[in-house]
């Protein structure tokens, strides 16, 4: 078996630590034993290494970033993106990339940058007159995530920090999980982030994988097309401890 993963435009949407995911989703394929490959690709590089991967990440940015890669993604790599998915493929989209997955994100100076469409939501930034959505947030995963027949990880919750000012609003996708702490998606409808096939798209900035191993493992087991129950179990004490306290937090 072997983890091949598409990072997308890492120094253009990778603000906020999302390196973190990367270096989790690598770690515990290794301490597992399984091979793991990982292809970095900006603007300059083709589709070929996307082609052959089963596994699509890409971070989160600013409105600056977001309309530079916003050409090559429309030209370039938005169509196999999209076909990728459409044929199983996992992905995880954090932040600015998630907004990007929808039909489109309205700029706070009303400018809308188009967006792939595969998500069916849409964000609106309400500027400054509006408070951005930040601090500490807890959710519980949505049944719809897992499936009927895979697998459920242990824990059922995601931790983690959201800074956003756009806020984002479903139309019939998923959410991936309810709020229980924070703000989520908009701060009014307690969703929190978007889940179509296997891709995920959600407001967890920098470590999201490391906090919640449960995901990283979802996503692996769902790239090699093996039931989460058949990935090798790791102790995660420290992963845990970080959960709880997150958990136990006002």
């Amino acid at each position: 078996m072997k983890l091949t993963i598409a990072w997308l435009y890492p120094n253009l949407m990778g603000t906020y630590g999302d390196r973190g995911n990367i270096i989790a989703l690598v770690k515990r394929c290794q301490w597992r034993g399984i091979e793991v490959e990982v292809k970095e690709m900006g603007l300059a590089e083709d589709n070929e290494s996307l082609i052959s991967s089963n596994l699509i990440f890409m971070g989160g940015a600013q409105d600056r970033q977001q309309r530079i890669v916003s050409d090559d993604i429309f030209r370039n790599k938005g169509p196999l993106i999209l076909d990728l998915v459409n044929r199983g493929i996992p992905a995880l989209f954090v932040c600015a990339s998630y907004q990007f997955m929808g039909h489109f994100y309205r700029s706070a100076d009303g400018v809308d940058i188009p967006g792939l469409g595969l998500f069916d939501l849409h964000t609106v930034n309400p500027g400054r007159r509006v408070s951005r959505c930040i601090g500490n947030i807890v959710i519980e995963l949505s049944p719809d995530l897992f499936g009927r027949a895979a697998a459920k990880p242990v824990r059922t919750t995601l931790v983690g920090f959201e800074n956003h000012g756009g806020r984002t609003y479903l139309g019939q996708t998923k959410p991936l999980g309810r709020v229980i702490k924070g703000y989520g998606n908009n701060g009014e409808d307690r969703t929190e982030g978007a889940i179509y096939k296997n891709a995920i798209g959600c407001y967890f900035h920098g470590p999201l994988l490391p906090r919640n191993p449960q995901l990283a493992d979802l996503l692996i087991s769902r790239a090699l097309g093996v039931d989460l129950r058949e990935l090798k179990k790791l102790p995660d004490f420290l992963e845990e401890k970080s959960h709880r306290e997150a958990l136990s937090r006002d």
